[in-house]
């Protein structure tokens, strides 16, 4: 994704400049020449995780002096929150840009498409989804609250969403606690999408193997799920 597509940039801009992460200098930018640094900024992140990008590599791939780069964002650290608030803001935009398309599929076809489109999803963004796992797993404070609850929030969010839809369709019971269906549903979502994601915590789940295929296990879930929670036959 390029960076001029996100339609929700300027909004994400005007409050990281509030929050003093970048400076006047960079605001004063054409738009193609911020569009470029931004691409760069997002682009090195997805690839090596946004507390680990290299300046230098900003620079490259901006096509800008390195010291430009300071006087865009004052320093290094700023750079790095910057690129933090840039990829959550990104992660939660994309995912809640998913949601229309989900909500109108049939419950059935909606649960798969979420699992599964987004391990295809997670697949394309693979040092973003490193250090965003790293941060849900390892239980860094900070990176919680400010990485891992937002993402976290927007998915419980979709899976809420897609029930009460589903319940207005008839395709679910009106009697199910809605709200335990949906986080009951979210973390069994979760459990097996990170454990595709990971093996190392495959380990553990051993969620799948050589003789498991990741459709089988879609679709398994989803008959569970809907059996516990579809009309009375």
């Amino acid at each position: 994704m390029k960076i001029s597509d996100w339609s929700q940039l300027d909004e994400h801009i005007q409050d990281l400049q509030a929050e003093g992460l970048i400076t006047a200098t960079f605001q004063r930018l054409e738009a193609d020449r911020r569009n470029a640094v931004l691409d760069a900024v997002l682009a090195e992140a997805v690839e090596r995780g946004p507390t680990t990008i290299n300046i230098k590599h900003v620079a490259k791939k901006a096509d800008v002096a390195i010291g430009s780069l300071y006087q865009y964002f004052g320093n290094r650290d700023n750079l790095v929150e910057f690129a933090v608030q840039l990829c959550i803001r990104y992660l939660v935009d994309e995912f809640k840009s998913f949601q229309p398309y989900l909500l109108k599929m049939p419950i059935r076809d909606g649960f798969a498409a979420y699992l599964t489109g987004g391990l295809e999803w997670s697949r394309m963004q693979v040092g973003l989804m490193q250090f965003f796992l790293k941060a849900a797993y390892q239980g860094d404070p900070n990176m919680a609250e400010k990485l891992v609850r937002p993402l976290g929030t927007v998915m419980l969010d979709t899976v809420r969403q897609m029930l009460l839809a589903a319940q207005q369709r008839g395709e679910v019971r009106q009697d199910i606690n809605l709200e335990v269906s949906a986080r009951t549903i979210n973390a069994m979502m979760i459990a097996v999408g990170d454990s595709l994601l990971l093996p190392y915590l495959n380990i553990y789940t051993q969620v799948f193997d050589s003789k498991v295929q990741v459709d089988q296990l879609t679709q398994a879930l989803v008959k569970n799920i809907l059996d516990g929670i579809g009309p009375s036959s």
